[in-house]
């Protein structure tokens, strides 16, 4: 029988170690295929509970636990605590490539004996089909797009949107976004600004361009440090998901993993040129994923719980961006998700060769020189010796970067190399 609600007995406190690992368990009860978690699930899912808990939890010796013997568990936690466990269970799912209809229908058993019953996995459906249409969108400005196909439809998709159609023209709300460069290079409109013009983006309000609601969360790249690649990516919509209640923001982050991840790219007509990149170094995304998580969860609890998404951020442009986080109350990044490979829309790594491409013809095409205002694309090793010469040399290069190649190039690195000790 479903576990009610609790009245004023509701436990409210963080969840200690034995809750930690009650909700850990149900986790991989649910979402977890014959053979265990994934490489994927298992590293997301383990950095997850490091960065929301502090604690340290191995899903290999996870025992399992019924939907029934779990809902008895949480009898005194509210209907928000429980969501959350059960959108845990949906995000772990995507993971998986395909996603098994048992594993579904193993989540609507935990949902329903939740007192959440069957519809809010049905409502999960529903919203993941509209968050496809968003991420696509998203994912067609970035250059990840293939083709023309439809997505292959999901139970309710129908009726659900969560973005406007692609825009009419709207030439004052066009003058407003450009007038952003024009605002000091610490402000978070200029930020914007550049990471729009780095990327070739049309601005709201132009024939084409992107909706409003997928703009709003290109001020999210600019506050929250993150870049503009894949993984990037994911870590916006896994802060987005974190920093509010509303069921869409966590239905962009799991749609995001699974386009990105599993077969939902080939669905949607989206690919990365690195495909499966996901799921190929999954420790270091569970780590930016988790940290990006963390870092919404805390501006749940500063920022009062407001969506992210429906923030004015127009409002805020003149803010320098420290001031604009200091509001939200977003934290740094942690150090383990910087070494992992997290960077920002203007470091080395933050863009990609389309992206660039793309903010090459626009610049040129209304007659300006092209400023990636410091973002690369991600390199090599290889590339990142070759970057070291190139600045070991500043201002009397010789030799262009493709021509140090071979032992010439390494030729190269010793000869600077010398020349620096004298």
């Amino acid at each position: 029988m479903p576990v009610p609600f609790p009245g004023a007995d509701a436990k409210l406190a963080p969840p200690d170690a034995a809750e930690i690992l009650v909700t850990a368990r149900a986790v991989y009860s649910a979402a977890s295929g014959p053979d265990g978690f994934t490489d994927l699930q298992y590293h997301v899912y383990s950095a997850h509970i490091s960065a929301m808990t502090g604690g340290h939890i191995n899903p290999d010796y996870l025992e399992l636990i019924t939907p029934e013997e779990f809902a008895e568990e949480m009898r005194y936690r509210e209907e928000g605590f429980r969501i959350r466990m059960v959108e845990l269970m949906v995000l772990c799912a995507f993971m998986v490539d395909p996603v098994p209809y048992e594993i579904i229908d193993r989540i609507e058993g935990y949902a329903r004996e939740l007192s959440l019953d069957g519809e809010l996995v049905k409502i999960a459906r529903s919203q993941l089909a509209g968050a496809r249409e968003l991420v696509k969108e998203d994912s067609t400005r970035a250059g990840y797009l293939i083709g023309e196909g439809e997505s292959a439809p999901v139970d309710g998709e129908a009726s659900v949107a969560t973005a406007e159609s692609e825009q009419d023209g709207n030439p004052e709300l066009v003058r407003q976004w450009e007038s952003l460069g024009t605002l000091p290079e610490s402000t978070l409109g200029r930020g914007v600004w550049k990471f729009y013009k780095a990327r070739g983006y049309q601005f709201p309000g132009s024939p084409g361009s992107a909706s409003a609601y997928l703009a709003q969360h290109d001020w999210l790249h600019v506050i929250g440090d993150y870049g503009s690649t894949v993984e990037s990516e994911i870590e916006v919509f896994g802060l987005i998901s974190r920093a509010n209640d509303d069921p869409r923001g966590f239905a962009l982050l799991a749609m995001s993993v699974s386009l990105f991840q599993s077969g939902g790219a080939q669905s949607a007509g989206i690919f990365d040129n690195d495909h499966q990149k996901v799921a190929s170094d999954p420790r270091r995304i569970g780590i930016r994923l988790a940290d990006a998580m963390y870092r919404g969860a805390i501006v749940a609890s500063n920022f009062n719980g407001q969506d992210l998404l429906s923030v004015d951020w127009l409002e805020h442009s003149l803010k320098s961006i420290g001031e604009v986080r200091e509001m939200i109350g977003i934290p740094e990044k942690s150090a383990v998700a910087i070494r992992a490979g997290s960077v920002g829309a203007f470091d080395v790594g933050g863009i990609t060769r389309f992206q660039i491409s793309a903010g090459e013809r626009l610049a040129g095409s209304l007659g300006l020189d092209y400023s990636s205002f410091g973002a690369t694309e991600p390199v090599s090793n290889a590339g990142k010796l070759r970057r070291l010469v190139v600045q070991i040399d500043a201002g009397k290069r010789h030799k262009s970067v493709s021509e140090l190649t071979g032992s010439d190039f390494f030729s190269g690195i010793i000869e600077k190399s010398r020349a620096l000790k004298n």
